[in-house]
């Protein structure tokens, strides 16, 4: 075989175990648990994984890329290349675009992000076909889409009442092909109603951008989103869920037996709207806001009960002058914020390490079950024989101090800057390809652009 990784413990969402893993061509050959064999594996190049864990790498099914190379100011500043290289620094393997259209054609939007990304993409990626307004014209390239291995279609809550016909069919035609809808959920009438208000009493200021995107613009919208799971019987997929309001809606679905899915950020997770009050508070904000303390307790438990079912960044780089450019208001606010380059350390360092979520858990929201619900499973999110090598060596006792000037995102600011995290890729692995060696002080990312592949999708799982 080509490489063993040796002398780590294996975590998968069913257990650990001692486990030296081979590869061969890409592709995991051998999984031995070195405490009930007496096998050793041997191979041209064998990486130390002792006193770390061995995890599948993390899939952030939800990211946001320029689509010119570089990203142009003001707009998103990194590129497949840039973004993919913070995914590999942040223990990720395989991103997921959104590739809006804004021509009314899903063909052409994924089209011009595939130009991007098989010239720039160091790593494995899905392409997510989505639009802000539903035309006939994208319904009637579903099934076309769906047959070629696009199973996902991005849909934004923010304008159904403009075109609630168009949209529910949508979904339906959407869940006869066998395609999951990914929706953004927030209420359009209800934000237009309280910005309305909020610039009328002169609180126009980005610190008050919470309070034009209350939890009941989400509750809202994830209401109505539910609704038409239950009248489609389409699949569904919550994009960015950030409020324990929302959360129990989507809890009572699931309860209910629908066929409803849901992801969180990690800014939601670490997170309260308590920094809008900061200065430059505006470098924070997102969509939907940051909650309360009470909805990021809400959310941990949910993630560690099964009701949330995936994490991912929604990686939206701006540079901070774009971000809190002092022209800007509640209503023109820049959303969004790099969160590649920290997904798995801050998921580790917050979650496992302050005992709000098991490893075994990490692994089912970061990785197994974007894995199934994308239809990648076991090609992805697993440490299998016959998965792709796709691994991080993940050191639980590596300590570093966040800094924007050495992360991988050409975004020039963190919203996390300062913090200390533990728990730091050694090794990355992207199908039995080093693409990550981190030595002290040192890390080394040598994935080429371009390395990457697309994605088709293959029959859809349930999480775990």
């Amino acid at each position: 075989m080509d490489t063993i990784i040796r002398g780590g413990i294996v975590v998968t969402p069913s257990g650990r175990s001692a486990s030296d893993i081979g590869i061969r061509d890409g592709r995991i050959s051998h999984v031995i648990d070195r405490d009930s064999t007496t096998i050793e594996l041997d191979a041209a190049t064998v990486l130390d994984a002792r006193g770390a864990f061995v995890l599948p790498g993390a899939i952030d099914a939800h990211v946001h890329f320029a689509t010119t190379s570089p990203g142009a100011e003001p707009g998103f500043v990194d590129d497949f290349l840039r973004g993919t290289r913070a995914a590999i620094h942040g223990g990720v393997t395989t991103v997921g675009q959104m590739s809006f259209t804004d021509t009314g054609s899903l063909r052409a939007a994924v089209e011009a992000d595939h130009a991007q990304a098989r010239a720039l993409s160091t790593i494995d990626y899905v392409l997510h076909p989505g639009t802000y307004a539903v035309a006939a014209e994208a319904i009637s390239e579903l099934a076309g889409l769906a047959e070629e291995g696009y199973r996902t279609l991005k849909l934004v809550t923010l304008a159904l009442d403009e075109d609630s016909t168009h949209f529910a069919e949508a979904v339906a035609r959407a869940g006869e092909h066998g395609m999951l809808t990914l929706l953004h959920c927030e209420d359009g009438a209800l934000i237009e109603h309280a910005t309305s208000e909020l610039m009328s009493d002169g609180r126009s200021d980005l610190r008050f951008y919470p309070e034009s995107r209350p939890v009941v613009t989400e509750s809202a919208a994830v209401d109505r989103a539910i609704a038409l799971c239950e009248l489609t019987g389409s699949p569904i997929y919550i994009v960015h869920l950030s409020s324990a309001r929302a959360l129990e809606a989507v809890r009572a679905a699931k309860g209910r037996g629908l066929p409803v899915f849901a992801e969180t950020r990690p800014i939601y997770l670490y997170l309260t709207d308590r920094v809008h009050a900061e200065p430059d508070g505006g470098r924070f904000i997102g969509m939907p806001p940051l909650r309360r303390d009470e909805d990021v307790r809400a959310l941990w438990e949910g993630l560690a009960d099964g009701s949330i079912d995936t994490v991912a960044s929604d990686h939206a780089p701006w540079s901070l002058a774009a971000k809190i450019d002092p022209a800007l208001t509640v209503e023109t606010a820049r959303k969004g914020m790099a969160e590649l380059d920290t997904f798995l350390p801050l998921l580790y360092s917050e979650g496992v390490r302050t005992g709000r979520l098991s490893l075994e858990r990490l692994v089912a929201v970061s990785a197994e079950n974007p894995a199934r619900l994308l239809g990648l499973y076991p090609q992805k999110g697993a440490l299998q024989v016959g998965s792709d090598a796709d691994i991080v060596v993940l050191d639980p006792a590596d300590e570093r101090t966040i800094r924007a000037a050495e992360l991988e995102s050409a975004a020039d600011y963190s919203v996390y800057e300062g913090w200390t995290a533990t728990g730091w890729p050694r090794l990355v692995l992207s199908r039995g390809e080093v693409v990550l060696a981190r030595d002290g002080s040192s890390c080394t990312i040598t994935a080429a652009p371009g390395r990457g592949r697309w994605l088709p999708a293959g029959e859809r799982r349930e999480p775990v």
